[in-house]
């Protein structure tokens, strides 16, 4: 098992983007900085920075530290939870003296009274910015009281009556702010910090306010001399919150998403996807760590060394280590095997995703583990490429173990499609022309030598129903589609299948598969809902031949008349003419009152 989270062990190649994101930081003539590292969820971006914070944190006049905004929001203002992290790490780990402690008490009382400040604006105190405090009379004094103790019981009046006067006015705000900057600078130059390095991550999960809040207080507050910090994010989450909070005016053409975020951050760097080559070796060090345990680290050294000759032709093949680890060899082209075995399909159907990987690699040790507690030896490789199918195929995997189940796990299917016989697999027929499919039949190994039945019991509960709430974790951008298909909105609908193309195929069949569950479990399957489903469905070839199996599913009396435009469009769009003709036709039979809807068949 691995664990699912930031590594300091570079496995994904990651040392020229760490060693630029250093440069720019130990840079005088950069400083300050703001730096974001931008990737797709589960791309490694935490893993980048924890690696850059650990070569930086060998260097004793630096000091890092990590920020994470979500876990404060809700129960904090994100500006102050931010400086106040800052100065907390500052005191604990440097003990300010003399000038230093002078500059960090006088820093927290400023933290107090912006934390008021900002209160006030929140609980509706805005109006009285123009005229300050003592020009309202004195009820709307002791309501405003009221408001800010409601939200804050441990002030006084007193406190909240002479904090608000000074607060209210925005030249006192404009003096905080100058005395605070300046502070703050003389805090890092007597506590000697040369470098100081904030990793602000997970920004992209926050809510607008808080992500700007954020932003806020690094260029209000800290941005001075010696200070940099690095924002690891989805960029396209970030810029749709700025979006989201400031609305693009009618006739403007400039992206306010993309100007804003080019205004913060300085110096962006971006993850690339992973390609096959990249994968395959990932999956091949995670696996030599797991397989080979405390022996791994001489063959994953060896392994680097060659790899660094030549990177940009390695390849990873048997003859790399023939003789060289004689203990250890059969383990290590077993490894390579495997790797090779899944690299090509996982990079193209996960988008060579770090996470994803890490969990496939996960979910075929458990069930691998499983089945040793039950005296089961699994063939790793006939367990991995059962997994494809599941991952990729759901609905075609659930007839392949209804199959094995009827046949004491050596259905006749397997082998008549393995040997291209298509006209003998009636319940397989569907998937013919499917070209992942054919392609994963190629896999080796071949399956119609294998007793499928210890397989599929440790899969089990791949085969069940499944609830919207059972998909596997999706990433921000996945999940914000999945909302869109299923809010019963039609804009949000039209917004989420533009998004159609932005993330992985594996993603792209578990929101179709999140769909499916909704209509499996739907007593009446809602014209919105259906919509949904079809509109899916039909935006990516992938999902075309999972969508006409569902339809399959679905019983004559549960399509409605409304449905079946909608179905002749999908059919025209996917290319799935005959499939669809055969359907409606079966409908028309089961169904009387479809038939004037249906008409002829499809052209």
């Amino acid at each position: 098992m691995w664990k699912d989270s930031e590594t300091n062990i570079d496995l994904l190649d990651f040392d020229y983007l760490i060693g630029v994101t250093k440069n720019i930081i130990i840079n005088d003539e950069l400083s300050p900085s703001s730096i974001g590292v931008y990737g797709d969820w589960g791309s490694g971006k935490s893993s980048l920075i924890e690696m850059t914070l650990s070569e930086l944190s060998r260097n004793k006049d630096y000091l890092c530290l990590k920020f994470n905004g979500w876990l404060f929001e809700g129960y904090e203002d994100a500006k102050t939870a931010l400086i106040g992290t800052i100065l907390d790490e500052i005191n604990g780990k440097k003990t300010p003296t003399g000038k230093a402690k002078d500059a960090i008490q006088r820093l927290y009382k400023n933290i107090d009274f912006f934390k008021l400040a900002s209160k006030g604006i929140e609980y509706g105190l805005g109006f009285l910015l123009t005229g300050g405090i003592g020009t309202v009379a004195d009820i709307t004094m002791q309501s405003v009281i009221s408001k800010v103790k409601e939200k804050a019981s441990d002030l006084s009046e007193g406190d909240i009556k002479d904090v608000l006067s000074k607060t209210l006015k925005s030249d006192e705000i404009r003096k905080k702010l100058k005395t605070f900057h300046s502070d703050f600078s003389e805090l890092l130059k007597e506590t000697k910090i040369k470098r100081l390095v904030i990793f602000i991550d997970d920004l992209d999960r926050c809510n607008p306010d808080t992500i700007l809040a954020t932003f806020e207080a690094i260029r209000l507050f800290l941005f001075t001399e010696g200070t940099s910090f690095i924002i690891g994010a989805d960029e396209r989450q970030v810029m749709y919150a700025v979006r989201k909070k400031f609305p693009e005016i009618k006739g403007n053409k400039i992206d306010i998403g993309k100007e804003y975020l080019e205004k913060i951050i300085q110096y962006p760097v971006k993850i690339p996807q992973l390609g096959v080559k990249e994968v395959q070796f990932y999956i091949m060090c995670l696996l030599l760590k797991y397989e080979l345990k405390e022996k791994h680290a001489p063959v994953l050294e060896f392994i680097q060394e060659e790899r660094q000759k030549d990177f940009l032709n390695f390849t990873i093949s048997f003859s790399l280590v023939e003789g060289r680890f004689p203990n250890e060899e059969e383990k290590i082209k077993e490894v390579i095997s495997l790797a090779n075995q899944l690299s090509a399909v996982l990079s193209k159907g996960l988008n060579g995703n770090p996470r994803h990987c890490k969990r496939f690699l996960n979910s075929l040790s458990m069930r691998i583990t499983m089945a040793k507690i039950k005296k089961i030896d699994l063939d790793k490789k006939v367990l991995s490429k059962l997994m494809l199918l599941e991952y990729f195929k759901d609905n075609v995997f659930k007839e392949l173990g209804e199959m094995q189940s009827n046949e004491k796990g050596l259905p006749e299917e397997i082998k008549y499609i393995e040997n291209d016989k298509w006209d003998k697999v009636e319940k397989l027929k569907l998937w013919k022309d499917d070209d992942w499919f054919i392609n994963w039949i190629k896999i080796e190994p071949k399956l119609s030598e294998t007793n499928l039945q210890p397989y599929f019991y440790f899969s089990r509960e791949s085969l069940q129903l499944r609830s919207t709430s059972e998909i596997k974790q999706l990433s921000l951008e996945a999940e914000n589609i999945l909302s869109g298909l299923l809010s019963g909105s039609d804009s949000a609908r039209t917004e989420a299948l533009k998004k159609a193309n932005l993330i992985s195929d594996f993603e792209s069949a578990q929101v179709l598969r999140a769909v499916i569950s909704e209509i499996e479990t739907a007593s009446d399957i809602s014209a919105e809902l259906f919509k949904s489903f079809i509109s899916w469905g039909g935006s990516r070839p992938e999902n075309y031949t999972d969508t006409i199996a569902c339809l399959n599913a679905i019983p004559s009396g549960n399509i409605k008349v409304s449905f079946i435009p909608r179905i002749k469009e999908f059919a025209s769009t996917s290319n799935k003419v005959l499939e669809i003709n055969e359907l409606l036709e079966k409908w028309q039979k089961d169904n009387p009152r479809l038939k004037n809807a249906i008409g002829n068949e499809i052209k």
